[in-house]
This record gives structure tokens, C-alpha cells and sequence, in this order.
């Protein structure tokens, strides 16, 4: 999926957020958020991966991950998906979706 990969270089680019993704297996991690993708904007592929407290709890935990870098990373899809060409109201939708998640990522 372009987007993924598109995604992945902004947010490994990215000095506020690179952090959290030095060391992952980033094959792995492209699989498991094109599934994640799918399911936050309701599409075909099913998510089977941990839930996402569990999945970020450590990266909350050790590495102090907040809202300042929930808000970078949906910058970075928010660009993503704008510079693909995706109309205006998907983005919308899709950003809404990721926002609902918020504090599930961040243990809250």
C-alpha cells in the first residue's frame, strides 16, 4: 500500500516521532498498519493485532509517548493521504476515526 510506505517515511523522518520506530521490524510493521488502516476506515481486511493499549503501553511507558506524538503522527497521515490525492472528506473521516483511538493508544 503507498500510503503505508508514504506514511513511514514521514514519521521515520520525523525527529518528534522517528524515535518510536528505530529497531522495528518495519516489513512487519507495514503489514500490521495497512490491517489497522483497513479497519479504522471500516474497509475490507480485518486488524488481528494487539489491542492498542497493549500494543503501545511500553512505548507510553518507557519511551513517554503522549498527545504531542499521536498529534505528529496523524499530521503525518493527515499529509499522507492529502498528498495521494485522497478527497477532502475521506481524509476528514479517516482522521476522525484515528482521533477516536487516542486514548486507547495512550492508555488513558
Amino acid at each position: 500500500m503507498a500510503a503505508v510506505d508514504l506514511f513511514y517515511e514521514k514519521v521515520k523522518n520525523d525527529e518528534v516521532t522517528r524515535p518510536f520506530f528505530d529497531g522495528l521490524d518495519m516489513n512487519a510493521q507495514v503489514q500490521k498498519q495497512i490491517a489497522f488502516m483497513s479497519r479504522a476506515l471500516g474497509g475490507p481486511v480485518e486488524y488481528q493485532g494487539k489491542n492498542l493499549r497493549v500494543a503501545h503501553a511500553r512505548l507510553v511507558r518507557e519511551k513517554g509517548l503522549g498527545d504531542a506524538h499521536f498529534d505528529a503522527v496523524a499530521a503525518h497521515l493527515r499529509a499522507t493521504l492529502e498528498e495521494l490525492g485522497v478527497q477532502k472528506d475521506l481524509v476528514d473521516e479517516a482522521l476522525t476515526a484515528i482521533a477516536g483511538m487516542r486514548d486507547e493508544v495512550l492508555g488513558r
